[in-house]
C-alpha cells in the first residue's frame, strides 16, 4: 500500500497550501476528505499542464496590477499636494487630527480612483503645516504624498 500520494490542490487550504500546489499526503486523506469535497484532484499530465497555463495568467494579471499602481505612483508625484482643511483653534491647533480616511477622501476626490484608508500612515498631525504620508499601492509599490493642512 502507497505510503504517500501526490495530488493538485483545487483551493487554498491552510495546513497543506494554494491553489494549485502539488503536495504529498496520505491516500486516507486524499480518498476521505480532499476528493470528495472537492479539494484535490489526481496528478495527471494535464492538470499539470493546466495548472502551467493558470499559473501563466495570475503572473501576467500581477505584473498588470503591479503596473497600474506604478501609473497611480506617477499620477501621485504628478499631483504633488493635497490640501485638507481643518478647523482651527485660537493658537493654531486642530479641533481633531489627520485621520488617514481623511487622506483618502481627499485623494479620491482628486483623483477619482479608491485608496484603502488601511494603506495609508499618516503621522500625528495637530498644528497647520505641510506633512508627508506614506501610501502602500502595492506589495512592492510605495508612494510618498505631501499634504497641506490648512483651516
Amino acid at each position: 500500500m502507497a505510503k504517500r500520494v501526490q495530488v493538485v490542490l483545487t483551493e487554498t487550504i491552510a495546513s497543506l497550501g494554494r491553489d494549485g500546489d502539488l503536495v504529498d499526503v496520505s491516500p486516507g486523506y486524499a480518498r476521505n476528505f480532499l476528493f470528495p469535497f472537492g479539494k484535490a484532484v489526481n496528478v495527471t499530465p494535464s492538470v499539470l499542464k493546466q495548472i502551467e497555463k493558470k499559473r501563466e495568467k495570475e503572473k501576467i494579471l500581477a505584473e498588470k496590477i503591479k503596473q497600474e499602481a506604478l501609473d497611480f505612483k506617477t499620477a501621485l508625484k504628478t499631483i504633488g499636494r493635497f490640501n485638507i482643511k481643518k478647523q482651527v483653534g485660537e493658537d493654531g491647533v486642530l479641533f481633531g487630527t489627520v485621520t488617514n480616511g481623511d487622506v483618502a477622501e481627499v485623494i479620491e476626490a482628486a483623483t477619482q480612483k479608491s485608496i484603502d484608508r488601511r494603506d495609508i500612515q499618516v503621522p500625528d498631525i495637530h498644528t497647520l503645516g505641510s506633512y508627508s504620508v506614506q501610501i502602500k499601492l502595492h506589495q512592492d509599490v510605495h508612494a510618498e504624498v505631501n499634504i497641506e493642512v490648512t483651516s
